[in-house]
């Protein structure tokens, strides 16, 4: 038995990690580290993951002032004195009734609430964090004494580089990352989104469960390979791990189905019992596949979240607003969409925007068909929805990211301008939405990129490609360009606008194009997709709506 074994209930984990012979591990450089990680290399042996994970919490850059093992030997008994620790209660900011036991024996199931107690007196600080329990009943498995395991979980939280961010421990941090992971999922995981809107009334609801996910309903093999990795490269693996589960999730929800009536439960069902169908290799092997965006696009967006969040006032524990409060039937109507169908749009916008209510700028059946006034109605206002219906009872529309003023910077030229976040959307007579497809300045585009029409001087202006164009060329697929400073030639735009049309690149091959009299538009369909068209190549426009956000 080895010196870490003291809280392990060796009936419930593999007994084979205590017998593989333990390679010591050298100091790797980072790349290497990382594929180590990975790999599994020391989840092998129990003795050796606990040496690497006392070794990567020990360089973990802290607060001047942080708790250390004599900080709970000091408190532990004035603190949770002499009663039984399973009547302990758990601070506010852990959900008391998700407190996972893991591989644990009765000596450690107890020690969790105590070395809990202890964090909340030295962390005043702590508003919500329902990770914290998985943490300290992973870290128990591999701590020689209480007081060894309460000093690595308070490096843990009393992390100070803003880069290595490892759990969040504010309402306002789990809730804006919460909302990040929907706009993740809404972004990679595109089928098992449909999915969560298809059979979910508030599809954030379902990915507010996503921390529950990991800390919570993995069982111990598999969460501690995901800590392996969240030591060594951070925050973003939580994100990548559960979209993979997510996608699993849906591939065999497709098979089978549901077992109860509430998609939450069957997503922690299939999660608990995960090992029945995806091996830990194949479900980090997954995560990993994902090309998600940069570590900086990331925190970007989460700023991004929390701003909105705050603007709202919600900045403690809450319940968020759903979508069937911001589109409500009784101040909702538009000419063109019902209100299941904008409920169906809200779903697919960015979740800072999902909790703001929509608001009607500009319809033709009350303004008129004026390329002027529908901007005169629209500037001032970001994002905008455009909705349209054609005359053969087509509809179809976009999300646009970007004030339409910002078409003014060009001139009197076509101006480009928007973000990644653009999307072009087709409601009937199938659902569809599209994903964006890169619009670059007229002295970017290569001979050859022009379109067979020529009739207009803007369609040279947009092309499409099926891979991502080099990183210096593009934009952050959700934010705009000014956050990275990259230099405004050759940074691509979603956006067009003159006094002459209005271009929108949409993606998969997608765009559309409307003319000044706002009576008629066409569309733009790359071969080299097999998605259908947005719409008729050519159409004419019964109805043209814009709708605002209100917050």
């Amino acid at each position: 038995m080895d010196e870490y074994s003291r809280f392990v209930d060796w009936d419930k984990m593999d007994s084979s990690l205590q017998s593989q012979d333990a390679k010591e591990l050298t100091c790797p450089e980072l790349p290497e580290l990382k594929q180590l990680a990975r790999q599994g290399y020391w989840a092998k042996n129990h003795s050796l993951r606990a040496k690497v994970y006392h070794k990567l919490i020990s360089n973990i850059p802290c607060r001047t002032v942080t708790p250390d093992a004599n900080v709970y030997r000091d408190i532990v008994v004035k603190i949770a004195g002499k009663r039984s620790s399973s009547s302990l209660p758990l601070p506010e900011f852990v959900d008391d009734s998700l407190v996972p036991t893991y591989c644990l024996n009765a000596e450690g199931i107890g020690a969790v609430r105590k070395i809990i107690l202890c964090i909340a007196n030295q962390f005043p600080d702590i508003s919500f964090c329902p990770a914290l329990p998985s943490v300290v009943a992973l870290l128990l498995h591999y701590s020689k004494d209480e007081a060894e395991c309460f000093e690595q979980v308070c490096r843990i939280l009393a992390c100070n580089d803003p880069s290595k961010r490892l759990i969040d421990q504010t309402f306002l941090a789990f809730e804006s990352s919460c909302m990040t992971f929907g706009d993740l999922a809404n972004k990679y995981c595109q089928a098992a989104h449909k999915l969560m809107v298809a059979v979910s009334e508030d599809v954030l609801e379902v990915y507010s469960d996503w921390q529950r996910w990991l800390f919570g309903e993995l069982p111990m093999v598999y969460i501690a390979r995901v800590f392996d990795v969240l030591l060594v490269e951070g925050y973003k693996v939580l994100y990548r791990v559960a979209l993979a589960l997510l996608k699993f999730f849906r591939k065999v929800r497709a098979r089978q189905p549901m077992k109860s009536d509430s998609i939450q439960q069957d997503i922690r069902a299939f999660i608990r019992d995960i090992a029945n169908s995806v091996p830990p290799e194949k479900l980090l092997e997954k995560a990993f596949a994902i090309r998600l965006f940069s570590r900086k696009e990331i925190q970007l967006l989460q700023m991004a979240n929390e701003k909105a969040l705050q603007q709202k006032g919600i900045t403690v524990k809450q319940k968020r607003q759903n979508v069937h409060l911001a589109v409500h039937a009784e101040n909702f109507k538009s000419e063109i969409v019902s209100v299941k169908e904008m409920r169906d749009i809200w779903s697919w916008i960015p979740e800072r925007f999902a909790l703001c209510q929509p608001l009607l700028l500009f319809t033709t059946s009350e303004h008129g068909c004026s390329l002027s006034r529908f901007y005169s109605h629209s500037e001032g206002h970001e994002p905008t929805l455009l909705l349209i219906k054609t005359t053969a009872k087509e509809v179809c529309g976009a999300y646009l990211s970007t004030d339409w003023s910002e078409r003014r910077r060009g001139g009197s030229t076509l101006s480009f301008f928007g973000t990644g976040e653009c999307f072009v959307f087709r409601l009937k007579p199938e659902v569809e939405r599209y994903e964006w497809v890169i619009i670059k300045h007229p002295e970017l585009a290569k001979p050859g990129s022009e379109t067979e029409n020529h009739t207009s001087p803007s369609s040279s202006t947009l092309t499409s490609s099926s891979a991502p164009s080099h990183s210096s060329d593009h934009l952050s697929p959700f934010l705009s360009a000014r956050h990275f400073k990259l230099p405004s030639k050759t940074a691509s735009m979603f956006m067009a606008g003159s006094s002459e049309c209005i271009i929108i690149g949409g993606g998969d091959g997608q765009a559309l194009y409307l003319d000044a009299d706002l009576n008629h538009g066409r569309t733009s369909h790359c071969n080299t997709f097999n998605n259908q068209p947005l719409c008729s190549e050519t159409f004419q426009i019964s109805l043209l709506e814009v709708w605002g956000f209100l917050d």
